[in-house]
């Protein structure tokens, strides 16, 4: 048999009167059944709730301590809530700026260049778009072999180079960028400008270079050279063009002779020239001319010359034509000490005419 047990009384909370004038707010009163009830505020007393109460928010938990590190995210969890009750766009940036930030900065792309990107203004894409149109050339003669650079012009076979390059030449063969290789014979030169044409045989559909504005080039502005020092075909260099309008005197076909004077004449230290009242690379003789010419401080060697000196859009701007390459004790090459020399392109566009017809040929 279960022992029968009590279930305690609740305590009993009569309604409260309603408030009758000149009773103070928080005095005891008494109700019918003879309890006197104490107000809640005054000494502690119970007031009973509502029959039905409203429903309010829920005090949250006073927060222990917590590490100062998680502040920031409850800060930023209490601003995100209140953004959502203000709008979704500005709960979405919330939402963004509490996100892990290396995951946000990964699928964030990033602005700037590819740098293996191949097009105008890089020196890969000018060498990339204008290497085709830039040849080897071998001219042999009586005295020996020497080797210089040319530019394509057109598409069946003229080339631009320098005169002292072909000049005294028995035979010319003409290697193109890939590999192939022809004959050529020379159609006019101008040993006063240090110009001279040549044109392939047999060739067709080639890649002709495009010819700049040399009027419009600025010192500073960043140039390419492409040609073939020492024979290695095809090498590029890079740098600025570090002055304009110098006067550049070289010497004319006619002292560089088919006997002596020719054999002096070492092709590995680069073609004789004065600048500045100075003989650089040997003895340029009696029979000179002079020229205004863009200098530059991409590395030229014996064999550039001819070739082309190329601004960032691709397009020629002059024919490399002198550089200074200083001997060390033992008489070789010590090779480029940045200071080249190059024939204007407005130079050579102005003799393109006469040089087809002959030259000074």
């Amino acid at each position: 048999m279960t022992d029968h047990q009590e279930q305690p009384q609740q305590p009993y909370y009569p309604p409260r009167p309603p408030y009758e004038p000149g009773r103070a707010p928080y005095e005891p009163f008494t109700t019918e059944h003879g309890t006197t009830i104490w107000p809640s505020g005054a000494h502690g007393g119970h007031v009973p709730p509502p029959a039905d109460p409203a429903p309010t928010a829920t005090a949250a938990p006073v927060p222990g301590p917590r590490r100062r590190a998680r502040r920031g995210v409850g800060l930023m969890a209490a601003v995100a809530i209140a953004a959502a009750a203000v709008g979704g766009g500005t709960a979405t940036l919330v939402q963004r700026l509490a996100a892990d930030p290396a995951t946000t900065s990964a699928s964030a792309p990033v602005a700037g260049t590819n740098v293996a990107a191949r097009g105008t203004g890089t020196v890969a894409g000018v060498a990339e778009a204008v290497s085709p149109s830039i040849v080897e050339i071998s001219a042999a003669s009586n005295s020996g072999k020497s080797t210089g650079s040319g530019v394509i012009v057109t598409s069946d076979g003229e080339i631009v180079t320098n005169n002292h390059v072909i000049s005294g030449a028995s035979e010319i063969t003409v290697r193109l960028d890939d590999g192939s290789t022809y004959p050529a014979e020379v159609v006019g030169t101008d040993p006063d400008k240090d110009l001279a044409l040549i044109k392939l045989k047999g060739a067709s559909g080639l890649k002709a270079a495009s010819l700049g504005d040399s009027k419009d080039v600025k010192v500073g502005d960043e140039v390419v050279a492409i040609g073939s020092p020492e024979g290695l075909t095809g090498t590029v260099t890079s740098g600025i063009v570090s002055a304009l309008d110098r006067d550049v005197t070289v010497a004319k076909d006619e002292d560089q002779g088919q006997g002596q004077d020719r054999q002096q004449y070492d092709p590995r230290q680069g073609w004789p020239f004065e600048f500045g009242g100075q003989r650089f690379n040997g003895d340029t003789g009696s029979s000179k001319t002079t020229y205004k010419a863009l200098q530059t401080d991409a590395s030229l060697n014996p064999g550039n010359s001819g070739g082309a000196l190329i601004n960032m859009n691709g397009e020629i701007i002059g024919i490399n034509s002198a550089m200074y390459a200083p001997s060390s004790s033992n008489g070789s090459t010590a090779g480029s000490v940045g200071l080249g020399f190059a024939i204007p392109i407005d130079t050579v566009k102005a003799d393109l005419d006469g040089l087809r017809s002959g030259g000074d040929n």
